[in-house]
């Protein structure tokens, strides 16, 4: 076990998703967590990762000093570095010179005998800056490692180190794939320097969370929410695999999920995997609730407030259920404990999230550790086909934010019939598991077109297809030109009222993958 104390970085999940790759098992907490829940992790090393803020601002985020009586190897990152000379006694400023994005950087000729951070690593190599700040002042028993060299001007502390408490801090981002070595430094802290040792992988994994869920279920039953979604597929096919018939998952349709969604969630879970499953149709329950609404944000809180409204009404129908399971993941805990708190709310989520406390049940989440390219792995482990591991991700509202404006059966039609011609050709072509995500939209605009030799006034479809790696950034798929047409030529030749259709080359950020 490494702890990671976040600090804010956008960078702090790859710090994890790093390690875990190379067979150790990191765990992510607040900057301010307590002494007493670091020391019950029992952690090899601790990472101070970096954040938005300035060390000297007024209110900036600090750890606590008692880490550094653990003697525990420390590694500082970015921020993290910055943190650990002002503890110490250094100097830190706003620098006239910023580094942002690639830099080079040189080690120190005279490294110590002892330094095995940068073991068999050359002495010139580039990184990943991210900073305004640097240090002018190293603090005493620190030495500097590496130095930077930003646009000529002078050099820059690049790494420090006082190797006698076996503190490190690195100005550059190691975690990232622009930094050369990045992964070969984070070994050497791991291995060389925190004497880590490789158990960690999800094979193990499935084994411990079964033995864990049936010695907390007992001869008591779970519910378990099913979408159909890889995250809620994976949770309820790793419980039944623990407590068989104790599980019973309700899929509830809302009416605003994918074409014959229903259908096929009955032949992979019901047929196939056999799991105990009720099946609500509650899709005119939600239209009407949702007639006439066109703001996403109210959108999103109806459809949340109808789903726990129909969930437990459902729920109280199984007896002896006293827990409920959740396909919640890491990236959810760690953004719900965020240092600089909850962030600018973009768009509201939707979860099951508000039930347990309502229902007075107890709360099962065996993947809150994991994150989305893990639950995939444990996805092909637990026997699932590729149509639900690989499964592109699905809003929670569904297709609600992807019908922009008024949602009304009709629309929904249109969009659904719109989306699966699209997705059926991306799988056809290949296409389908090599992008992040790819989705039609349908706009609140109706354009003029010629349809039959007759002037036509339809609607307009926008496909999004995007490359990403975590969901947080990402950039639009370049598809082939011949593709898109095919694609666009079959949506207005087959779909009912609409005659237009238009792709969606804008990043994120600015814009948010979902259109709402």
């Amino acid at each position: 076990m490494l702890i990671i104390l976040d600090f804010g970085s956008q960078y702090t999940q790859l710090i994890a998703r790093r390690i875990r790759e190379m067979g150790v098992f990191a765990q992510i907490l607040p900057c301010d967590a307590k002494m007493s829940e670091i020391l019950s992790k029992s952690p090899k090393a601790i990472i101070l990762s970096g954040g938005p803020s300035s060390v000297f601002a007024q209110d900036s985020p600090v750890c606590s000093r008692e880490l550094f009586n653990l003697d525990l190897p420390i590694l500082g990152i970015c921020y993290g570095m910055q943190l650990l000379a002002k503890f110490f006694g250094g100097t830190v400023i706003k620098s006239n010179v910023h580094e942002y994005g690639n830099a080079q950087v040189v080690l120190s000729s005279d490294k110590s005998k002892g330094d095995l951070l940068f073991s068999d690593i050359p002495r010139r190599f580039n990184v990943w800056m991210s900073h305004s700040d640097t240090i002018t002042k190293i603090p005493d028993g620190f030495k500097v490692l590496a130095s930077s060299n930003a646009f000529g001007f002078e050099k820059y502390p690049a790494a420090i180190c006082d190797f006698k408490n076996k503190i490190f801090g690195l100005q550059f981002h190691p975690e990232v794939t622009h930094t050369q070595y990045g992964a070969a430094l984070l070994k050497n802290f791991i291995f060389k320097i925190s004497k880590a040792s490789k158990n960690w992988n999800l094979k193990s994994f499935i084994d411990e969370e079964i033995k864990k869920v049936k010695s907390k279920i007992r001869n008591e039953n779970v519910i378990c929410g099913l979408s159909g979604g890889v995250d809620s597929s994976v949770t309820a096919a790793l419980l039944h695999k623990a407590i068989g018939k104790k599980l019973t998952c309700i899929f509830v349709d809302n009416g605003l999920l994918r074409k014959d969604e229903e259908k096929r969630i009955r032949e992979i879970f019901g047929s196939k995997l056999n799991l105990k499953i009720i099946y609500v149709n509650a899709r005119k329950e939600f239209l009407k609730k949702l007639q006439g609404v066109t703001d996403p944000e109210r959108k999103r809180k109806i459809i949340g407030h109808t789903f726990i409204d129909v969930f437990e009404r459902e729920a109280k129908k199984i007896k002896n259920a006293k827990h409920l399971a959740q396909g919640t993941l890491y990236p959810d805990v760690i953004e719900s404990k965020s240092v600089q708190g909850p962030s600018a709310v973009i768009k509201s989520h939707h979860n099951v999230g508000g039930l347990p406390e309502k229902m007075k049940l107890s709360l099962i989440e065996p993947l809150k550790f994991l994150f989305k390219d893990e639950v995939r792995v444990i996805a092909k482990h637990l026997g699932l086909p590729d149509e639900i591991a690989f499964r592109q991700p699905f809003p929670g509202p569904g297709l609600a934010v992807r019908v922009i404006g008024e949602i009304t059966e009709e629309r929904l039609n249109i969009l659904k019939d719109a989306d699966y011609i699209l997705i059926d050709e991306m799988k056809k072509s290949g296409y389908y598991y090599k992008v992040w995500q790819s989705f039609a939209v349908l706009l609140p605009i109706k354009t003029v077109g010629v349809k039959g030799d007759s002037r036509s006034y339809e609607n307009v479809i926008a496909l999004r297809i995007v490359e990403s790696t975590d969901g947080m950034t990402a950039k639009p798929s370049p598809m082939p030109h011949e593709f898109l047409h095919k694609v666009a030529t079959k949506i207005v030749n087959h779909v009912n009222g609409v005659n237009r259709v238009v792709f969606d080359i804008t990043t994120k950020p600015p814009a948010t993958i979902e259109w709402e």
